[in-house]
């Protein structure tokens, strides 16, 4: 394994930072801001891809960018887990654009220019996260995530839509504090803030030290959503539905887990993890908001707040897979990032047609939907029974090895979480689908005028639903081979 110098990292965030410049300075121009926005997410998939062969070889591409303090550079280190995270952004980025510019339309929108700026700005700074050395470099593009995507949230300037933004940057810019403050103490512990495999923690500080740093590092990522710091993911739905799948799958809250699971294998480490009961805290929280969250999602009429509680839940499988401290256990965290962001957008696709093409936002108002939207209500099926857990589609993929991981690391309690879960998504999916296509319509005349959403918007969502589909099919590339490089750098310590 060695570290390869090179400019790609770099290219892969300026390409949508020049796109958001462009998209201002055409915004008058529908077409060719739009053309802009999705010559750039090619171009942005294209850098990322070029990086995918170095990075499945093991080895690492670096680049030093601003030099700042001893060991504290503004700094790009692209390794496998990065990878995986960018790979799944510059994925949907090109899809969710395409998505995005049929449902705006579709609606007629105001302030699209403000919107595709916004998105491109934000993407950049999903991939910076992705790709940062350090947790200094990982702070700053953490807290431009944060700010770009409040203009997003707020969308429709509503009243209720500003308390919602009013929330979300409240539960944000607060966690952001804490991250800088974990940062700064992990500095003043080692001197050091470059990712490490297997970490760079041990012996620098008190017991208590650590675990207090470790607690304010789980505030600072508060966009992972872990109860009870979840409040703003549910209000910020009130946002268009191509942010609130930008929100779920493509970057905000997949940027939180993606940093928990950063800071547990890349700063502490699993023996230290171990050697300090984090597991077990870990293990508890996770365990909580999974449970909790499905509890919510089965009192939700509205579709979109309903898949938001889904994700509160979903996303903590990753924090229990971390949790189990092995390599089982840290498989399926890992492997539920793609797998999640892939199944859970095309649900978000799903419910942002149905308001275009249909008017509807709550489930009781979804009665025989499929007579008139059978290819979409297909789709919404298939990524639902995936999210639960059943094939063929990907979701079964991460759910093995995080019971495999609850098994061999001899904690049954977490395995029974797992399956109660599961019951519990079936519990708030599968009536959605009952009503979909079951149920029928209480007036004759109640789907007059729906029809399926414009191709814009339709080959999205089959597209999402197939590659969840192919991942299934299709496991070892190339996700699963990246997180099986990724693990084995984090590896001592860990549980077979």
């Amino acid at each position: 394994m060695e570290d390869i110098t090179s400019i790609l990292p770099a290219v892969a965030i300026l390409i949508p930072l020049l796109a958001s410049i462009l998209i201002l300075i055409t915004g008058r121009y529908e077409n060719l801001r739009e053309s802009v926005t999705i010559v750039a997410a090619v171009a942005m998939l294209g850098s990322v891809l070029a990086m995918l062969p170095t990075v499945l070889q093991g080895n690492r591409i670096t680049l030093l960018i601003i030099p700042m303090v001893p060991g504290g550079d503004f700094a790009l280190k692209v390794d496998a887990f990065g990878m995986v995270f960018a790979l799944v952004a510059a994925v949907l980025w090109l899809i969710n654009s395409l998505y995005a510019i049929g449902y705006m339309r579709g609606l007629k929108e105001h302030a699209q220019t403000r919107f595709f700026f916004c998105m491109a700005v934000a993407i950049a700074a999903a991939i910076g996260i992705a790709f940062s050395a350090n947790l200094l470099t990982l702070f700053i593009f953490y807290e431009i995530l944060t700010i770009i995507t409040y203009p997003l949230v707020v969308h429709i300037e509503t009243p209720e839509a500003m308390k919602a933004g009013r929330k979300y940057l409240a539960y944000l810019l607060v966690g952001g504090i804490f991250l800088l403050a974990a940062v700064v103490l992990t500095y003043m512990l080692t001197g050091a803030t470059a990712f490490v495999p297997g970490g760079f923690l041990e012996g620098t500080g008190s017991p208590l030290v650590l675990q207090v740093l470790f607690l304010l590092f789980m505030v600072g990522f508060v966009k992972a959503a872990w109860m009870p710091l979840h409040a703003w993911l549910p209000a910020a739905m009130i946002a268009p539905t191509p942010v609130s799948a930008f929100l779920h799958a493509v970057a905000v809250v997949t940027a939180g887990v993606f940093g928990i699971v950063r800071i547990a294998g890349w700063v502490y480490g699993m023996d230290l993890m171990a050697a300090l009961g984090l597991g077990t805290l870990l293990a508890v929280i996770a365990s909580f908001t999974i449970i909790v969250a499905s509890l919510f999602a089965l009192t939700e009429d509205n579709l979109k707040r309903r898949l938001a509680y889904s994700t509160v839940s979903q996303l903590s499988y990753i924090l229990l897979g971390v949790s189990m401290l092995s390599i089982a256990g840290m498989t399926g965290a890992m492997a539920h990032i793609p797998i999640h962001a892939f199944l859970k957008i095309t649900l978000f696709f799903v419910a942002g047609a149905i308001i275009v093409s249909a008017g509807r936002e709550s489930i009781s108002d979804m009665k025989g939907l499929y007579q008139k939207m059978p290819v979409t209500v297909v789709m919404f099926s298939a990524a639902a029974i995936g999210i639960c857990g059943l094939p063929p589609l990907a979701g079964i993929i991460s759910k093995i090895y995080l019971a495999i991981g609850a098994v061999e690391g001899g904690v049954p309690i977490l395995l029974i979480v797992i399956i109660a879960s599961a019951v519990l998504n079936a519990a708030y999916f599968l009536p959605i689908i009952y009503t979909m296509i079951m149920e029928k319509p209480e007036r004759e005349d109640a789907l007059n005028g729906v029809s399926e959403p414009p191709l814009t918007m339709l080959v999205p969502i089959v597209l999402t639903a197939t590659i969840s589909l192919l991942i299934f099919f299709f496991p070892t590339m190339p996700f699963l081979d990246l997180i099986e490089i990724a693990i084995g750098e984090i590896s001592g310590g860990m549980v077979p």
